[in-house]
């Protein structure tokens, strides 16, 4: 197996529509197959989350719909109806390995603004923390056309930015990038590895030829290009055969799409450079020395607030010489914030009347200034 596979802490692993379903319905045998490749990774010690296709095709199965004609308003009506037999498809070859599977439906939206980003993102840790693999899929019953993916590879890749996963594998009818068509061209040579896409690249993509698949090569060199940038690599591979990761690890053909830096530091980048700080958090000496040592920030060593800012937005953190030292996602609005200052975590309850997060700003969500991180 690739290392950037078996060595990531956090896999995601896509699965399109022509792999899932078999006619009308979910192809059971090759489900129960991958259920337990997964059910060996989560045995090796990696946390698993599945992005997986399929509810508008087994929707339309049982509403006599044709997937050629679907207005929106039907295909809305397709996924709620197919999404309960895809989602107990997941539970039922998983239950009898000793696995939990937990649904989660996303839009756009939640992946793209930051208090539907941090709130998915903490749900997903939580998942995982407790030994239980999240089984995503679009939420296309709510998603207007302008508000919506489309796809689950660019989903797939999204999700895993959002986790930072170590690796990405989407599985599909394909076994990797070619340098043309290989149902067109005798001459097409298999790309084995990629670390940047660029036009030369994308010009060998073509259009999607399942008969159930939404993307495309197209959208897989996007969702590519997506993790990339999150400190994610990305494998395409093909998942046709039975028990395919067994098949990756023991070298299926596939192309890697690798990342050149690793999901923290592309996440601290992401914070400390790319997001405009709406407020700043004051702090005091205890407080200013646990975030050298990588804790989080707790409500107990913030003495002040400046501005006003919502949960999941961008804060400066300002140590006790005035100095800002650092930038994080803070857990709290600054109206509640400002209520819980300087008080122990236990008290969050009765000063706010709901048992919010312990920390003001976890140490996930924070990045140090490169002055304090130097020691300058």
């Amino acid at each position: 197996m690739r290392a950037e596979v078996s060595n990531a802490k956090i896999l995601v692993v896509k699965v399109g529509s022509s792999l899932l379903i078999d006619g009308n319905q979910l192809n059971r045998k090759w489900l129960a197959a991958l259920a337990a490749d997964l059910a060996q990774a989560r045995a090796n010690g990696q946390q698993i989350i599945v992005v997986s296709s399929g509810a508008v095709a087994l929707g339309c199965a049982a509403l006599g719909l044709s997937r050629d004609t679907l207005t929106l308003e039907q295909s809305q009506a397709a996924a709620a109806t197919g999404q309960i037999d895809l989602a107990h498809g997941w539970k039922e070859v998983l239950q009898p390995l000793g696995l939990s599977a937990a649904q989660i439906l996303l839009t756009l939206e939640d992946t793209e603004q930051r208090r539907r980003y941090l709130n998915g993102r903490r749900t997903l840790q939580s998942l995982l923390d407790l030994g239980a693999i999240p089984i995503i899929n679009e939420n296309d019953t709510v998603a207007t056309q302008e508000l919506r993916y489309g796809d689950n590879d660019r989903l797939a890749a999204r999700v895993a930015g959002m986790i930072s996963a170590d690796c990405l594998i989407l599985f599909s009818d394909v076994d990797g990038l070619y340098t043309a068509a290989p149902g067109k061209d005798a001459s097409a040579e298999l790309i084995t590895e990629i670390d940047v896409i660029d036009e030369a690249v994308m010009a060998m993509a073509g259009g999607s030829n399942s008969d159930y698949g939404s993307g495309g090569m197209i959208t897989k060199l996007e969702a590519a290009r997506i993790a990339m940038q999150s400190g994610c690599h990305m494998v395409l591979a093909d998942g046709r055969m039975q028990h395919p990761l067994v098949a990756l690890s023991q070298g299926a053909a596939s192309t890697l799409f690798k990342a050149h830096e690793n999901p923290r530091s592309a996440r601290q980048n992401w914070i400390g450079g790319n997001l405009k700080p709406r407020g700043s958090l004051h702090i005091d000496a205890g407080a200013s020395a646990a975030l050298q040592a990588g804790k989080s920030l707790l409500p107990i060593g913030v003495t002040a607030i400046d501005g006003e800012f919502e949960r999941g937005d961008c804060v400066a953190i300002i140590g006790p010489d005035g100095f800002d030292m650092a930038r994080g996602l803070t857990a709290y609005a600054s109206a509640s914030a400002a209520r819980i200052i300087g008080r122990q975590s236990s008290e969050i309850v009765s000063l706010l009347g709901y048992n919010g997060r312990s920390e003001m700003i976890h140490r996930d969500d924070l990045v140090m200034s490169q002055t304090t991180s130097n020691g300058k």
